[in-house]
């Protein structure tokens, strides 16, 4: 499940790549993206090896790799919204554009915090696995 959205994009920017090529900082940062949501699909967030470290290091109380993943899962997809946006519409930079990405950006989000909640009433007892609940029974 965590993997769904690389499953989905990869192949959707290898059938675009000539034919509408975004900025090589988007395909960077849309790769940055794909490695934290496969490196979490592969450990479970929670159990990811450098979250370990990082706990550790800084004194946190829990992994801070869903967090990091967090981040990224705003900031990446409110790029790439930005950038479709200013080339396939007549949006400039502005106050519309910023509304817009935002909104957009804060639906993908919360759809997504929607899928982990119906994760955990349909798995039940086995929801901790799924998505680095991590203990936290407020995470969804």
């Amino acid at each position: 499940m965590e993997a769904l959205p690389v499953l989905i994009a990869v192949p959707l920017l290898a059938l675009t790549i000539q034919r509408f090529p975004l900025t090589p900082l988007l395909y960077c940062l849309i790769w940055v993206h794909c490695v934290i949501l496969l490196v979490g699909a592969h450990y479970t967030y929670a159990l990811v090896p450098i979250g370990d470290w990082a706990r550790d290091s800084l004194g946190l109380s829990r992994n801070p790799y869903d967090r990091l993943g967090h981040l990224v899962q705003g900031l990446v997809p409110a790029l790439v919204a930005r950038e479709l946006l200013i080339r396939l519409t007549p949006l400039r930079p502005g106050a519309w554009l910023f509304s817009i990405v935002t909104l957009s950006t804060l639906g993908i989000s919360a759809g997504y915090e929607l899928i982990e909640w119906l994760s955990v009433e349909i798995l039940d007892g086995d929801a901790e696995s799924f998505l680095g609940q991590q203990g936290d029974v407020w995470d969804a």
